[in-house]
């Protein structure tokens, strides 16, 4: 069994999806690995650390590849070489790279998207969603206090005293969870709200105050595997009217609302963020896939009405060394999960295995592409 790491191609990602830790652990399971030169350096990992752990690095890692890791799908191109029927695990954005999948059909491979992981207790481990997530949350209010010039904890000195910045959570999921921890270790005053109305408890429990709708009841807005489902036009109407009255206070919003597989709902509109405060910032999570905020553009800074507008179409690769750690164990620990000794090799079960298989046997296969 041979599992081939690729060096990422796409414009901006600095991630990989192996690490020296798990290149051990794979080999320990009785797997070769070989990693293409150079595909750790963006995230700090020389290629003597993966030789070192027991790769061989080399130019064309996917030849004779039975497994191919990847952050991002690969190029069908760079897959040349693979043996027929070789596993490509990945973030394969199904959606939005369709014609991709279908190449990967067309060649042979299986193409398994661990963005369709489910969301089950024994697949927390390996769910890249919430591991990526995670970190992003933290980012984004890192680069929103760095952009906000001003101090975020209040400040008592004998100059006068500094008020503490109010900041405003939009969606609480993982990264909306960690995106309040991490304004309120900085000192912010942190409000946040959410459709699904059980992350209310979640939100206290991180010292914020919830904002919620009261007047619209029976609407959970919880999906299937714990995803948030679209509003109907009734609470809607009524969470737009009670965030244009709060927003207008705050210092800093958070976005991170998004519905897998359709365009990122718009959360904040022009007349909102006119409302805000000069020098106020957003930072909008969700802005690579069409943005919670109107106007706001991928890496780039956006200033309306006195308001900077910001998100990154790739926020986890700006902490390329832990968002690739933590992507590579998520990988590692999928892959072992379902390793036979005997086969030498990993057999998948149908519950995860007919949810994140896309491809096989030149088919594309997955009910969510069917549909």
């Amino acid at each position: 069994m041979r599992i081939a790491v690729l060096k990422e191609t796409a414009s901006g990602e600095t991630r990989v999806a192996a690490s020296p830790e798990t290149v051990k652990r794979f080999i320990a399971l009785g797997a070769s690995v070989a990693v293409q030169a150079g595909a750790g350096l963006s995230a700090a990992i020389s290629d003597e650390e993966y030789a070192a752990a027991g790769a061989e690095v080399v130019g064309d890692a996917a030849k004779g590849a039975d497994i191919v890791l990847g952050v991002q799908g690969p190029d069908p191109k760079a897959l040349k070489g693979a043996n027929a029927g070789a596993w490509i695990v990945a973030g394969l954005d199904p959606f939005g790279q369709r014609a991709r999948v279908d190449e990967y059909a067309k060649a042979g491979f299986e193409a398994l998207a661990m963005e369709f992981m489910p969301r089950i207790t024994r697949a927390q481990s390996m769910d890249i969603l919430s591991s990526q997530s995670n970190l992003a949350g933290y980012k984004a209010v890192i680069e929103a206090a760095n952009a906000y010039g001003r101090a975020f904890p209040m400040m008592m000195t004998a100059a006068g005293t500094v008020s503490a910045a109010k900041a405003f959570v939009m969606g609480v999921g993982v990264a909306g969870l960690q995106a309040i921890a991490t304004a309120r270790r900085l000192g912010a005053q942190v409000s946040a709200t959410d459709v699904r109305s059980a992350t209310k408890e979640q939100i206290q429990s991180l010292g914020a105050k919830p904002i919620f709708v009261e007047s619209v009841k029976g609407i959970e807005g919880e999906g299937a595997g714990g995803y948030a489902t679209e509003m109907s036009a009734e609470y809607q109407k009524a969470q737009a009217e009670l965030v244009s009255s709060h927003i207008a206070k705050q210092d800093i919003v958070i976005t991170t609302a998004l519905i897998p597989g359709r365009a990122a709902p718009r959360l904040i509109s022009d007349a909102q963020i006119a409302s805000m405060k000069p020098g106020s910032v957003i930072f909008d999570l969700a802005v690579a896939q069409g943005g919670n905020v109107e106007g706001s553009k991928p890496d780039e800074t956006v200033v309306k009405h006195g308001v900077k507008i910001i998100g990154f179409s790739n926020t986890p690769a700006h902490l390329a060394a832990d968002a690739s750690a933590l992507f590579a164990r998520n990988l590692y620990n999928f892959l072992s999960a379902f390793w036979d000794k005997d086969a030498g090799r990993p057999v998948l079960d149908e519950e995860i295995g007919d949810a994140i298989r896309l491809t096989k046997d030149g088919k594309v296969v997955n009910e969510r592409l069917l549909g």
